[in-house]
Order: C-alpha cells, then structure tokens, then sequence
C-alpha cells in the first residue's frame, strides 16, 4: 500500500499479454474470413473471448488496487501521462489512414486520370479511366457500386456520437458535484447512445454490401471507406466497454471528485472518438 508519493511498483502483469493474444486471434481469423476460410470465423469468436477475459481481469485488478489505496499522487501522474500518450499515438494511427484518403483523392487519382505534368500516366496506363472520386478504377475493380450519402444514416450518427459526447461531460458535472443520479444517468445515456451508433453503422454496412455493391473489394473507394469507418467503429465498442465498467465502478460508488481518473481517462478517449467522427464525417462522406 501507498501512503505517501512514493512510487508505487506493479506486480507482473499479464493481462496485456493476454490481451495481445486475443486481438492477433481475432485480426488472423478476419483475414482468413476475407480470404474465405471456413475457420476465420471461430478464430475470430476464439480472439474476441480472450479479448473480453482480458478486459474483465484487468479492470478488475485495476478497480481492486484503486480501491484498496495502492496508488499515490505520483501514479496518477504516470496514469495521466500514459492516457496522453496513448491518445497521441492513436491520433497517429488515424492521421495515417486521414492521409492515405488524402493521397489517393488528391495525387493518386489526378495522376492516373493525366493532370498536370501526368499525360503519359494516362495514356500508356489507362487511357479509358477518369478522374472523379469516388472510383473503384482503373478497371473497375470489385463491380459497379454507389457511393454513400452524407445525410441519411451518417448524419444521424453524427448528431448520435455528439449527443453522447454532450452526455459524458454532463455526467463527469454530476461527479464533481457528487450529484450521484446525474452521474449514473449521463454515463447510462453515453454507453447506449454509442451502442446505438455501433448497431446504425452495422445497418450502414449491410445495406452497403447487399443494396448498394460497395464492399472491400470495390476498388480504392471501397477500401479506404470501410478501413476507416471500421476501425473508428471498434474504438466506439472499445470506448463503450471501458464507460460499461465506469458505469458500474459508479454505481458501486467508487469514484469521489477528488480521485476519479479512471472516469477521465474514459471520457477523454470517448471525445477523442467525437472528434474523429466528425473528420470522418466531413472527409468521408461529405467532401
């Protein structure tokens, strides 16, 4: 136990181990999926098992060491700075994916389509093929298909996601007020205003594979869409895992104004996740 600011020193841990195990499970069977092996979808299952184990023993070791008085000011700092820099690197992981869209649109496409200095591209590479965005060329990769729209179901997961936002800080209020009912209330609101993302984009997925042609394999478009949209989505299930358990660390009563990082260490990655949605949003299916 830490009384005073010295510094607290960890067990060996294993968790993240697990954890690892669990998401290259799950990774290896989506690719074996993709490719049409009849095992990616249990391997898939077997990695997202591991995956929730490893979610359910971690934060109950965590919670526990909490609780118990474990953690000095000196660990909350290191908690603080490791939250920073874990956000900082998946700014990182997105801005990649940001750029790759950018590129393609911007360079690649113009490119092959004979801007500029870019003539012969064209016309020893494709001559056939026009420069518009969105495209599944040249060759017309994966079929025919229709872009998405912007103002159906993604803007209503917009305005979705940003109400959840709005929910969070409203809760976090709650907490510093020690207004116990707001703070049950507005994490409660949060969890299931990013579920009901989550089963929108899901809905958003199908209609794009069964009614509209657009799937992975429909050309550079198809790719990049799903890519990014995909992995915004599991940082939305993710970010709705980690407020279920501060929902029910609340609920216990664990959290006081003066010590409650584990809730805003949740609510900054939750914003991180608004604030991508709405670049997605713009970039993605507005622009």
């Amino acid at each position: 136990m830490s009384t005073s600011n010295e510094y607290y020193i960890p067990h060996k841990a294993t968790w993240p181990v697990i954890g690892t195990a669990g998401l290259v499970m799950m990774l290896a069977g989506f690719a074996n999926y993709l490719n049409g092996s009849a095992a990616g979808s249990a391997w898939m299952l077997l990695g997202l098992t591991v995956f929730i184990v490893m979610l359910a023993g971690w934060f109950t070791l965590q919670s526990g060491e909490s609780e118990s008085g474990m953690y000095s000011t000196q660990v909350g700092i290191s908690y603080r700075m490791g939250m920073m820099w874990f956000i900082f690197s998946e700014i990182m992981f997105f801005a990649v994916f940001f750029g790759t869209l950018w590129y393609t649109r911007n360079l690649s496409v113009p490119w092959l389509g004979g801007e500029g200095a870019r003539a012969a591209t064209k016309e020893l590479l494709w001559p056939s093929f026009e420069a518009v965005w969105p495209t599944n060329g040249p060759g017309k990769v994966g079929g025919e298909f229709e872009p998405m729209g912007a103002w159906g179901l993604p803007f209503l997961n917009t305005l979705i996601l940003l109400t959840s936002g709005v929910s969070c800080t409203w809760a976090h209020h709650g907490l510093l007020a020690k207004n116990r009912d707001q703070l049950i209330k507005g994490l409660a609101a949060t969890v299931g205003l990013g579920l009901l993302f989550v089963s929108f984009q899901a809905f958003e997925y199908h209609e794009a594979y069964t009614e509209m042609g657009l799937t992975l394999g429909s050309g550079i478009y198809g790719s990049t869409f799903f890519m990014l949209t995909g992995f915004h989505g599991f940082h939305v299930c993710v970010g709705a895992i980690i407020l279920s358990v501060v929902l029910f660390r609340s609920w216990k009563g664990h959290f006081k104004p003066e010590n409650h990082f584990a809730f805003e260490a949740a609510a900054w990655y939750w914003h991180f996740v608004d604030v991508v949605w709405l670049g997605l949003f713009i970039f993605v299916y507005v622009i």
